[in-house]
Parts: C-alpha cells; structure tokens; sequence
C-alpha cells in the first residue's frame, strides 16, 4: 500500500513540473550570477541553487540546465520518503535519486563507456546478470543520496572528453551539476579532437557558441593523463568545498578516483 501510494504521489507531483520548467525555461538557460536565485518554481530554484556554488569552478559559465535531471529526479523521490518504504531510488536517465531508511542500502552499477553499451544484448540479458565497468554501494550512513554521470558520449554536450564522470553528492541536483562541472574540466587542447559550436548541433543548446566535443580519436596515454589530471583537480576542489563527496573519472580506459567511493568495485 506504501508502494502504491508513493507511485500515485509522484505521477501526481510529474504531470505539472515539466510546464513548470518550461515557463521559466528562457532563465533557466542563462548563467548563474552573484545577483541572487531569480527563479520562481521550487524544481528551477533547486537547479540554480546547485549550479552556483559552481560557478567559479566552471570557469564563470554554468547555466541551472546543469542539474535538470538531477533536480527533478531529486523532487519525485520526496513522494517515497514515507513510512513503509524503504529504499527508493529515482533514475533520470542516469542521474539517481536515492531514499535510504536505517540499515539500508542501494548498489549502483556503473557502465563507464556508451561506445560499448549494447541494447541489443541489453534485451536478451536475464535480470541481474548485466556486466557493467564497476559498482559501488551507498549504504545509509553515508551522506551521499545523489548519484550522476555525464560526459562527452550520451544525449548532454560536454566541452571535455571524458568518456564518463560519475559523482556522488548530498543530493541528485549537486551530484548532476558538479559531474557536468567536472567532465567539461577532463579537456585539453589538441588538434586531434573534433570540436564544433554547440548551436551548431541543438539549436536549442543553453551553450550557444561555445565549442563541444564531438569526436575523440584514440590519444597517446600520457596526453589522457593529463586531461584527467585536470578534472581531478577540480574534482577535488569541489570536494574541499563539501560541494561533493566523491567521484570517478573515465577517459579510453585511463581512470582517476576521487575517494572515499564507497566500496567501489571495479571489473
């Protein structure tokens, strides 16, 4: 019956955010500034209030579409913290919202490179038996109730070349801001990596001109290190910041953990 109850809350909380969103989705698609949170809704509100902290990590651009997925994954599983569940999680295409009661906890797979994501074999696997890169466990006494993961690869633009950056975070609308803020830092500059106007693919991008990464060819690893290298340490500096708790940095094979990732495996 919790269950049940819990489903119908969200649907009912789902069916009028996305209007919600797209009538401030004019502001939701500048830059953060100093001036203070001018969005009205409480989903739009909650995307700014992740993507400032940011800002300055971000090289001063960061717009509140940053946590979308994260912000709304993070509205509808208020609808399952309720007596009765619990453990409850929110996917929103990879951006993941947990509920964890006392002595619960949610195991997370991570699939590090899309290029080797099969669907095909996808719909013949038999449950619980899909092979992923890693996974890792977030147990209640963690702080962490937010898992995302963004990167070059995927429906997002990304001004880096990270094959994945998967952060854990105090909530689903931090850990989408802050993986976005980290994969566009996993960059260099190189000739080999194609690049174009993000306009110039989404006409509808909240990045305008500035150029995303629309190709990356096999590179030397010691210039993938590099790039991982700077990621990493903004990664750090934002959990110096409290702003994440963790974090794991995927670029062709190469990878930089920001620990503690919680009983991280990796296959």
């Amino acid at each position: 019956d919790a269950v049940a109850a819990a489903h119908a809350a969200a649907w009912v909380r789902f069916q009028p955010l996305l209007g919600d969103l797209v009538a401030e989705l004019p502001r939701l698609r500048q830059p953060v500034d100093a001036a203070g949170n001018p969005l009205r809704g409480l989903v739009a509100r909650r995307m700014w209030a992740a993507c400032a902290p940011l800002r300055a990590a971000a090289g001063g651009f960061l717009t509140p579409m940053a946590a979308v997925a994260g912000a709304v994954a993070q509205e509808l599983i208020a609808a399952y913290q309720r007596p009765g569940i619990t453990r409850a999680w929110v996917n929103n295409g990879g951006d993941i919202a947990l509920h964890l009661a006392p002595g619960q906890s949610a195991r997370v797979g991570l699939m590090a490179d899309l290029s080797r994501f099969d669907t095909e074999a996808l719909a013949r696997t038999v449950a619980g038996s899909l092979r992923t890169d890693a996974g890792f466990t977030v147990a209640h006494a963690s702080p962490v109730r937010g898992v995302a993961t963004s990167g070059w690869r995927g429906r997002s633009q990304s001004l880096g070349i990270a094959d994945s950056v998967t952060v854990l975070a105090a909530t689903a609308a931090d850990a989408d801001a802050a993986a976005t803020v980290v994969a566009n830092a996993v960059n260099l500059d190189d000739a080999r990596i194609q690049r174009a106007p993000a306009s110039s693919l989404r006409d509808d991008s909240d990045l305008g001109e500035r150029l995303v990464t629309v190709a990356v060819p096999l590179l030397p690893p010691a210039v993938v290190q590099r790039a991982l290298d700077a990621g990493l340490q903004v990664a750090r500096h934002l959990q110096a910041r409290g702003c994440i708790h963790a974090a794991l940095l995927v670029c062709q094979g190469s990878l930089a953990r920001l620990a503690p990732i919680g009983a991280l495996e990796l296959v």
